[in-house]
């Protein structure tokens, strides 16, 4: 009668005989993306072979407030935060039936004169969590004598086996009635701020995920909206 040897790190046998894989050895799967805001749901009935996941979980960045400046005189708004990012390797046998993941949508854009809207934050579960970014205020009046401003404070950490809160919303300043900066956006894990301008017209948006918008810039009577924060995402490693 014909035998074989098998990779006990990789094959088992049963009491019935039959050759199967070691639930683990077969690394990664497939990877999930959950790019849409808003709810969604893991059911881990779904993978039966499911031995464990790493999850990446990226929160939303902050709006940026817009300008308003009166004739000859100049206003400026600070960025947005960046959102904070967690991620987390879990064993399956953790894991409820059903998972609800949320990804954060971006803080909306301020009106001249009116706060970026705060973003919003991303989980997986409650195994793994990160924070939104706070949105830029419009801290600055029209005018034209030097002043400046301080930027909007990045989120604290969420939850996960590394967990950090987004970047600093960078802030503004005004040097006469006709020259100074907006704030840039603050960065993230997995994306980047908005660039700052010292011309008229609304912030930087971010680029990627969870980037923080940078304020808007307003002279010479111009009225500007702000700009959006970048949504988050959710990523999903499924190793068998």
């Amino acid at each position: 009668m014909a035998s074989v040897c098998v990779d006990d790190d990789y094959f088992d046998v049963g009491p019935d005989g039959r050759l199967t894989m070691v639930p683990g050895s077969l690394g990664l799967r497939e990877r999930l993306y959950f790019k849409e805001t808003g709810t969604h749901e893991f059911n881990r009935g779904d993978y039966p072979w499911l031995a464990r996941v790493f999850l990446q979980v990226q929160a939303a960045g902050g709006g940026a407030a817009g300008a308003k400046a009166r004739a000859a005189e100049f206003m400026s708004a600070p960025g947005g935060a960046g959102g904070g990012y967690a991620e987390r390797l879990v064993d399956a046998s953790a894991l409820g039936g059903t998972e609800t993941i949320v990804v954060g949508k971006g803080g909306v854009a301020g009106t001249a004169t009116v706060d970026g809207g705060n973003g919003g934050n991303s989980s997986f579960g409650g195994v793994c969590t990160a924070n939104g970014g706070a949105g830029g205020k419009a801290v600055m009046e029209s005018g034209s004598t030097l002043i400046a401003y301080s930027g909007t404070a990045g989120p604290l950490a969420g939850i996960g086996d590394i967990a950090q809160g987004g970047g600093a919303g960078g802030g503004c300043f005004r040097l006469t009635g006709n020259q100074g900066h907006a704030g840039p956006g603050g960065e993230s894990r997995l994306g980047h701020g908005g660039f700052q301008r010292a011309s008229t017209g609304e912030g930087g948006a971010g680029r990627g995920y969870g980037g923080g918008a940078s304020g808007a810039v307003a002279r010479d009577g111009d009225s500007v909206s702000g700009t959006a924060g970048q949504d988050g995402v959710v990523i999903v490693w499924l190793f068998g």
